[in-house]
């Protein structure tokens, strides 16, 4: 049997943040998720189709049903809006999209499709955006015991270690995650290809969002398609590892308003950002 790793405390404890206190939880909350989703990676009694392309588990299930619990006993006065269950609005009335006051906004499993496949691609998405602006990000991936964490003021970390985004000083060296739609497509991607060294797709949005904090990933860019849930926790973590982050026309990348599956974004260091934002829209 499979079982997440565990980041230790002690490599979290060189954090100063004002929201120590959210960020600690989330990191423990998305472990226990990571836990709940390696215990049955592998092992699934029951896929459901939610549509042509997308599956849901059993393990999206349970994991999300976890941090939700556990969220509404730390801080029952906050919003929630979660993938699979949609909107749980504030005790004070404030629904989760109203931009005004707190809500925490979870993917309990980025990458369904390649969990429910057996690709070992897959993460937990926390965040918390406080009237409208992420300040909390976590994002778990259970099978390399690696958690991305950053808070709106402090740095990006990698289990407990700063992170940057990349610092390559040629556009042609970049490895970047890449998804482009719309009738120029093709043009455009190949504009781009043209470009860099390479692009590739993980089939986990949060999860390549995250890479681009520690370079893995140069860049990301994906031209809709994603919901606030994809983008929340690992667009803040790639923004505090130095990365410019945006929306698609160069807007800010970050609004509640946008319905699911509306939201493109680009992100990258800021001495590329604008070249690859000419190629790709």
């Amino acid at each position: 049997m499979q079982r997440a790793v565990t980041v230790p405390a002690s490599t979290l404890d060189d954090r100063s943040t004002a929201y120590r206190d959210e960020l600690d939880f989330s990191l423990e909350v998305a472990q226990r998720a990571g836990a709940v989703l390696m215990d049955r990676y592998e092992r699934l009694e029951q896929i459901d189709y939610k549509s042509a392309r997308d599956v849901v588990t059993e393990a999206d299930h349970l994991s999300e049903a976890l941090i939700l619990d556990a969220i509404r006993a730390r801080y029952p006065d906050d919003a929630i809006l979660a993938e699979e269950t949609g909107e749980h609005r504030a005790i004070a009335g404030e629904a989760p999209t109203s931009g005004r006051g707190r809500v925490w906004i979870v993917d309990p499993l980025d990458g369904t499709v390649n969990y429910a496949n057996g690709i070992p691609v897959f993460c937990v998405s926390i965040a918390l955006v406080a009237d409208g602006v992420p300040v909390v990000g976590v994002i778990l991936d259970p099978t390399r015991g690696e958690a991305f964490a950053a808070a709106a003021d402090g740095p990006a970390f990698l289990n407990g270690r700063r992170v940057r985004a990349s610092e390559k000083d040629k556009l042609s060296d970049f490895v970047i995650s890449m998804s482009l739609n719309g009738r120029t497509a093709v043009s455009r991607s190949r504009a781009v290809r043209k470009a860099i060294r390479i692009s590739r797709s993980m089939g986990s949005a949060a999860l390549a969002l995250a890479y681009v904090a520690n370079g893995r990933f140069d860049a990301f860019v994906q031209q809709g398609g994603l919901s606030a849930w994809d983008v929340a926790a690992a667009g803040l973590i790639a923004e505090r590892g130095g990365a410019t982050v945006t929306a698609m026309n160069g807007g800010p990348w970050f609004d509640l308003a946008h319905s699911p599956k509306s939201i493109g974004i680009l992100a990258a260091p800021t001495a590329h950002h604008g070249a690859l934002l000419d190629l790709v829209r």
